[in-house]
């Protein structure tokens, strides 16, 4: 079995409210060197090894249920024998 671990975050040109909410708080306990934070999701599914073509299935996946692709981007990496 392989694990693919998927992150999910808004794009720049998005305005992250929760991200904002994170980086005033931080400022209130005195980190004002901390310019911007962007929060995001994060994901691990476990793979048969047997598929054949895993990028374009974690790509579909992604597009379709894990990503809204008009305001997030995604990445993932793709570990083998996870097991």
């Amino acid at each position: 079995m392989g694990l693919v671990k998927v992150y999910v975050t808004y794009k720049e040109s998005i305005l992250d409210p929760q991200g904002e909410a994170i980086k005033s708080a931080i400022h209130g306990m005195g980190h004002t060197s901390i310019n911007d934070v962007r929060m995001g999701k994060y994901f691990e599914l476990n793979v048969d090894n047997n598929v054949s073509d895993i990028d374009s299935e974690i790509n579909l996946i992604c597009d379709d249920l894990l990503a809204n692709p008009n305001m997030e981007t995604y990445r993932y990496e793709i570990l083998e024998d996870a097991e």
